[in-house]
């Protein structure tokens, strides 16, 4: 694939920009007319080495072979990451135009992870993005990345586990602090605590709601523009479990509006298709 060719499958990934880190300009993902997808709002810095497993997510842009900030993802096993399908742009991906940083809490052009492999689960619909569903993707890394104080994988939850209504979790990203406005430098991780939303509740809001997706946040506390494909986790009976994939939703903190994730529970059985979590 040509980058003339790359670079037409990526301007959707260029509704909003984000500041530059050094010489990068991060950008995030274009949503379909009222489903925006997502970052964090309401949030706070989060301490260095408390999420070990966020990832930034960076592709490679431009003639002059630099590389952007576009999504999050976490770690879930040494050598995979879990991130959106809608952050991997293009009908056939290239491992090679694809990085990722690890146990960082600020953006930076700080040495990147290479990926082998960039696999987007079948079912999902490039026209629709995360509307359609299926909206989750592995990354192969192209070596093992070695656990320390900053850089772990989280734990995936049980196929059966039901986090009940009104669960407190916690969001994590670089994306938007408000709508069309960006997180100032020096671009430091965010964390913002939201409360997981029934579907039943949610439908009432959004009706492409589907059985693989989870919703959370309240108001003044919820995710917005920039950081889709990062986690959504809970601490669950002292382990925590990432529960969602962050995937859309209408606007940032938008009252009634909670944050729409791809459901974790929903994909494990194709998660473990690829990646042996027992190693």
């Amino acid at each position: 694939m040509s980058i003339e060719d790359f670079e037409g499958q990526m301007l959707w990934l260029l509704f909003l920009t984000l500041p530059c880190v050094g010489d990068s300009m991060p950008v995030s993902s274009d949503p379909s007319p009222g489903t925006e997808l997502v970052g964090i709002v309401g949030g706070r810095n989060a301490p260095p080495g408390k999420w070990p497993w966020q990832v930034s997510l960076w592709i490679l842009l431009g003639r002059d072979n630099e590389w952007q900030f576009v999504c999050g993802g976490s770690l879930i096993h040494p050598q995979w990451v879990l991130t959106a399908a809608h952050c991997i742009p293009g009908k056939y991906p290239v491992p090679q135009h694809f990085r990722v940083q690890v146990g960082q809490v600020r953006l930076s052009d700080s040495e990147k992870v290479e990926v082998a492999m960039v696999i987007r689960h079948p079912k999902y619909n490039l026209t629709q993005k995360g509307v359609g569903g299926a909206d989750v993707a592995l990354l192969k890394l192209k070596a093992p990345v070695k656990q320390s104080n900053l850089v772990n994988w989280v734990t995936l939850p049980p196929e059966r586990l039901t986090v009940p209504s009104g669960t407190r979790c916690w969001v994590t990203g670089w994306g938007n602090i408000a709508v069309n406005v960006s997180l100032p430098p020096p671009h430091h991780l965010q964390e913002v605590e939201v409360p997981i939303v029934a579907n039943e509740i949610c439908r009432q809001q959004y009706q492409q709601i589907k059985d693989d997706m989870l919703c959370a946040g309240s108001n003044g506390r919820d995710s917005c523009q920039g950081d889709s494909g990062g986690p959504l986790v809970c601490n669950w009976r002292g382990t925590w479990l990432q529960v969602g994939v962050v995937s859309w939703g209408k606007g940032c903190a938008h009252p009634n509006f909670p944050g729409v994730y791809a459901r974790v529970t929903s994909y494990l059985s194709w998660i473990h298709r690829y990646v042996n979590l027992s190693t």
